[in-house]
């Protein structure tokens, strides 16, 4: 018996030796993708690593900011650093949904399915909030089933499949308000700001350079779904996962949990949010080297997890109070594990 027991623990050892040896291998590649963007981007170190937990997790993420802060420039430098292929649609209020997903055209006496440009690895729909809702639905079934139908077809998508949606800020003119239904897809919503005063002027000293590099394929889309499998190694502990759930909950029933924002959100985050919390946090371990989750990595990726998924109040509206100073709130409250 405790032969057995010996040899029990010695292949536990084993497997947690290659986990830790898989993990560190993953995390040295992603290194490799975010130096490689770093070439050709100033900066925006914090967006890149959020992209790269996104495309581990097999999310889709939702990019705003004002135009000209290098969101179609991180986005293509992405998929340059994996070999992926990349189409980007220019999001229109005259875009039909057939010049996404493709269409049926009647050609030599039969049906012929001209596929759309969403049969890519990323995609980047530009300005996506500059089209009706009637287009931006037309995401919905690519997002969440990895399939599109055309005529009476479905046809699957190729994988890795990632949607990068840029949006400028609601109160800008012309733009149209995502459908809930729509937001709670993207795994992320990331706000992009403006550089600092020393990552503008290396971006002019750079723009006034002849040569400018460009970025190279240093990982394959192989490479990257070995990473991925190196998930299911991070360790997410009970405690760990009673908090997701009770972080998500406080948004629904803050009073239940004793967390001060009773009244201040009028629609908190779906169940949806606790996957997608769970998955985010295992994925910001991978990329620090670790085997296991800690709080830090819950409390890193919650506001980016959350931020879309809750919808303020009129009266939190009326006291200016924006999602991220709820959700620092509910972090500063809920208990930590």
């Amino acid at each position: 018996m405790q032969q057995e027991d010996r040899i029990e623990r010695s292949v536990d050892q084993s497997v947690e030796v290659q986990d830790s040896r898989d993990v560190s291998v993953a995390a040295s590649m992603l290194a490799q993708i975010e130096g490689e963007i770093g070439t050709v981007l100033v900066g925006q170190s914090a967006l890149v690593r959020r992209l790269l937990i996104a495309l581990l997790c097999d999310g889709h993420c939702l990019l705003e900011g004002l135009p000209g802060l290098a969101k179609t420039t991180v986005v293509k430098a992405l998929a340059a650093s994996l070999h992926a292929a990349f189409s980007r649609v220019q999001f229109t209020p005259d875009l039909l949904p057939a010049d996404i997903i493709g269409t049926q055209v009647f050609e030599g006496g039969q049906f012929t399915t001209h596929k759309g440009p969403i049969f890519a690895n990323m995609i980047l729909a530009d300005e996506i909030n500059r089209a009706p809702a009637k287009v931006q639905s037309a995401l919905l079934e690519a997002m969440q089933e990895w399939q599109v139908t055309i005529g009476e077809e479905s046809y699957r998508l190729p994988r890795p499949f990632m949607v990068l949606a840029t949006q400028n800020p609601l109160e800008q003119e012309g733009t149209y308000p995502l459908p809930e239904a729509q937001t709670d897809r993207f795994i992320m919503k990331l706000l992009v700001d403006y550089p600092s005063v020393a990552e503008e002027r290396e971006m002019l000293d750079r723009a006034l350079v002849q040569h400018r590099p460009q970025p190279q394929a240093v990982v394959n889309l192989e490479q990257l779904a070995a990473a991925k499998q190196s998930l299911q190694a991070i360790h997410l502990d009970d405690r760990l996962r009673d908090y997701c759930v009770r972080l998500a909950r406080a948004t629904r029933n803050p009073e239940e949990h004793g967390i001060p924002i009773a009244g201040l959100v009028a629609v908190g985050a779906s169940p949806r949010a606790v996957l997608s919390l769970a998955a985010c946090a295992r994925a910001h371990a991978l990329m620090e080297g670790q085997t296991f989750v800690t709080p830090h990595d819950i409390k890193a990726i919650a506001p980016d997890v959350l931020r879309h998924r809750i919808i303020p109040s009129f009266a939190a509206e009326a006291d200016g109070m924006s999602p991220d100073q709820i959700l620092q709130q509910l972090l500063d409250h809920c208990p930590v594990p």
